[in-house]
C-alpha cells in the first residue's frame, strides 16, 4: 500500500489544494467542498489506518511527527466542526510541507482555518452538515450516500463518541449459543508536548482545541488561579472563547472521593458533552482527581492537561492512571484514562517553591536511573542550576546552556516516561520501570506526611541499595545515584523506615496490589537499565532497611531531605488531616 503520507502530499500539491484563501469565504468554501480532489482527500483521511503503528512510523519517516495526531483525528472528519476540521488540516499539511533543510512553512490551509474560526456560526457547523446542505445536488447526494455507507461499515468514522478512541471485537459461540467467548480490543492516542508560554495569545495550542467548541470548561488549582488566573482569562477572552472556571483546592488532603464528586456535579451543571475536552490546569492532585472525574463522567469524557508543576509535567499530567486516595492508602481508587493532550510549560515553574522543584525532580531522576543514562548525565551536569533558574526560566539568558539543558531534561524525562507507561496502558503486567521508587513508598508516604517526591526518593535509594546488594549494579553506581538525589536535596531516608508496623503493612499491601508478586523495579546492569526484584522476605526487608539507613547516615544531613514534608512547603499534613 502507498504510504498515507505520500498520498496526502500528492493531494496537498494537487491544483485544487494549493491553498484556498479568499475574502469571499463562503464562495471559496463551497468551491472547495464541491471539488473532486477534496472528496478524494476526505476518503483518504477516513480510510487511513489511524490507530496503527504503521501510520505513526510513516509520519516519522517523513519527518512529520507533528501531523500524526491531526491525521488520526481527521479519520472522524465528517463529524468535526468546520473550524476544528480546517485547523487540523492546516496542522497536518504544515507537518508534511517539509523538505531536507527547509523550515516547515505556515500552510495556506492554516490561514484559511483562521478565517473559518472567526466566522462563529460557520466554525461550529459540522463538515457533513455543510457538505449535505450547501453544495450542489450531485455532491450533496454523494456525501449523503457516503455517510449512509459508513454508518453500516465504519461507524467510528461517522458517529464517533470520541475521535480519540476506537474499539473492536469478535465473538465465537457454540452451535446452541449457550457458550459465547468474546475478544475485545481498544485503541486510543494522546499528544504530549512541551510548550513555552502556553498562555501567550500568539500560542494557538489551546485556541485550536476550544475555539471550534465556543467554550472551555476548566478545572483550575486554587493556587494556580491566584497566580495565573488573570492570564487564563486574558488568553481565552482574546480568542473570544467563553471560559468556565471551577476552582479547587488541591492538596493531598483533598485527594478523596468527595472532591471527585464535586467535579462530577460541576460537569452535570455545565452540561459537559462526551466529545468536549475539559481543561485541567494544576498539579498532580488535580490531575489525578480531575482525570478520574472525566473518566467517570459519561464513562469517557476527554480532557486536556495543562501542567503547572514538575511532577505533573513529566509524570502525573500525561499519566493514564487517574486516581484518588482512600482508606489511608495512596491512589487506591481510579481509572485508566489518559489526557488527549498533555502540555508541559516550564514557565509555570517560575513561581514554584524550591521544595516543589525538588519534589518534582525526583520523578525525573526515577526515569533516568532505570531508563535513560543520557538523562542521568544531564541531571548531574545541571545540579543546583536547575533549581536556581527554575528550569532556565529566571536569572539566565536565552543562550545560557542551562536553558537548553533544562529543555533536554524535560524532553528526555517525558519520552522515557511515555515509552514506559503507554505500552502498558491498563497495567496488564507489572514490569513497569516507571514504578521505580513506588514499591514501598505508597504505604508510608501519607503516614509520614512526606511530599510524594521525597517518599519516592527514599524508595529509589533503598531500591538501588537492594540492587547493589544483589550484584546488579556496582557500589560505585549505587553511590552515584545516592549522590545525585542528595545533591538535589532529596530524602534518602526518614524515621518512618523504623516504624515496623507501617513498613510491614507497606510490604504486604504492594504484594496484594501486584497480584502476589513484588516485581520491584530497580536498576540492573547499570544506570539507565531496569530489572525486577521479586523475592524479599519480611525478615530481609527489615535487615536491609537497617543496613540501608546505616549507609545513608554518612551522606549530607544524615540522608534527610530538605523541605521533605508537606507542611514544609505550606501544604496541609495528610497524616493529620481527614481525607476530604
Amino acid at each position: 500500500m502507498t504510504p498515507i503520507t505520500d498520498r496526502l502530499i500528492e493531494l496537498m500539491n494537487s491544483q485544487a489544494l494549493t491553498g484556498p484563501a479568499s475574502s469571499d469565504l463562503k464562495a471559496t468554501l463551497k468551491t472547495l467542498g464541491e471539488s473532486e480532489s477534496f472528496e478524494q482527500l476526505l476518503r483518504t483521511l477516513i480510510e487511513a489506518p489511524a490507530f496503527s503503528d504503521e501510520l505513526g512510523a510513516d509520519f516519522a519517516a517523513a519527518q512529520a511527527v507533528e501531523g500524526i495526531s491531526a491525521c488520526r483525528m481527521l479519520r472522524g472528519a465528517l463529524n468535526l466542526p468546520l473550524g476544528q476540521f480546517f485547523v487540523l488540516l492546516g496542522r497536518l499539511f504544515e507537518a508534511l510541507d517539509s523538505t531536507e533543510g527547509k523550515q516547515k512553512a505556515r500552510s495556506p490551509w492554516s490561514e484559511f482555518a483562521n478565517q473559518i474560526m472567526h466566522s462563529t456560526p460557520l466554525a461550529q457547523t459540522k463538515l457533513l452538515t455543510y457538505l449535505t446542505t450547501v453544495t450542489d445536488d450531485s455532491v450533496r447526494h454523494r456525501f449523503t450516500d457516503m455517510a449512509a455507507r459508513l454508518g453500516e461499515s465504519d461507524p467510528h468514522a461517522i458517529y464517533p463518541t470520541s475521535v480519540y478512541r476506537e474499539c473492536g471485537g469478535s465473538v465465537q459461540c457454540t452451535s446452541d449459543q449457550q457458550t459465547v467467548e468474546a475478544l475485545m480490543s481498544f485503541s486510543t492516542f494522546a499528544s504530549i508536548r512541551t510548550i513555552d508560554h502556553a498562555l501567550d495569545v500568539k500560542q494557538p495550542a489551546l485556541r485550536d482545541i476550544y475555539k471550534p467548541l465556543g467554550r472551555c470548561i476548566c478545572l483550575i488549582d486554587e493556587t494556580v488561579e491566584k497566580l495565573h488566573g488573570a492570564a487564563f482569562e486574558a488568553y481565552f477572552d482574546s480568542h473570544e472563547i467563553v471560559l468556565e472556571k471551577r476552582v479547587y483546592r488541591a492538596m493531598e488532603a483533598d485527594k478523596g472521593l468527595s472532591t471527585v464528586e464535586r467535579m462530577l456535579g460541576d460537569f452535570k451543571h455545565l452540561g459537559v458533552s462526551r466529545n468536549e475536552p475539559v481543561l485541567i490546569a494544576g498539579g498532580g492532585v488535580l490531575a489525578d482527581t480531575g482525570g478520574l472525574a472525566c473518566a467517570l463522567y459519561g464513562r469517557n469524557t476527554p480532557y486536556v492537561m495543562l501542567s503547572t508543576s514538575i511532577v505533573t509535567g513529566i509524570d502525573a499530567g500525561p499519566s493514564p492512571r487517574t486516581c484518588c486516595d482512600g482508606f489511608g492508602y495512596k491512589n487506591l481508587m481510579g481509572a485508566y484514562h489518559p489526557p488527549i493532550v498533555s502540555i508541559t510549560d516550564r514557565f509555570f515553574f517560575e513561581t514554584l517553591h524550591e521544595g516543589w522543584l525538588r519534589h518534582g525532580i525526583a520523578e525525573i531522576i526515577k526515569m533516568a536511573v532505570v531508563k535513560n543514562l543520557e538523562l542521568f548525565n544531564d541531571l548531574e551536569a545541571a545540579q543546583s542550576r536547575l533549581i536556581d533558574t527554575r528550569f532556565g526560566t529566571i536569572d539566565c539568558a536565552p543562550d545560557d546552556d542551562i536553558n537548553d539543558l533544562s529543555q533536554r531534561i524535560l524532553g528526555g524525562a517525558l519520552k522515557s516516561y511515555i515509552e514506559a507507561e503507554y505500552g502498558n496502558l491498563f497495567e496488564t503486567h507489572q514490569c513497569r520501570p516507571h514504578a521505580y521508587g513506588h514499591t514501598w513508598s505508597p504505604g508510608f508516604e501519607i503516614e509520614a506526611g512526606l511530599l510524594h517526591g521525597h517518599a519516592v526518593a527514599i524508595g529509589m535509594g533503598y531500591g538501588a541499595f537492594l540492587s547493589a546488594r544483589a550484584g546488579w549494579i556496582t557500589d560505585e553506581e549505587l553511590h552515584r545515584i545516592l549522590r545525585l538525589m542528595s545533591g538535589y536535596g532529596l530524602s534518602l531516608t526518614h524515621d518512618i523506615l523504623n516504624n515496623r508496623p507501617v513498613m510491614l503493612e507497606s510490604h504486604r499491601k504492594i504484594l496484594q496490589k501486584r497480584g502476589g508478586n513484588l516485581v520491584a523495579p530497580i536498576p540492573k546492569g547499570g544506570i539507565g537499565e531496569c530489572g525486577y526484584l521479586n523475592s524479599l522476605s519480611e525478615e530481609e526487608l527489615f535487615e536491609t532497611l537497617n543496613d540501608y539507613q546505616t549507609l545513608c547516615a554518612d551522606y549530607p544531613r544524615g540522608g534527610l531531605g530538605i523541605d521533605a514534608h508537606c507542611r514544609d512547603v505550606g501544604l496541609e499534613d495528610p497524616s493529620a488531616a481527614e481525607i476530604r
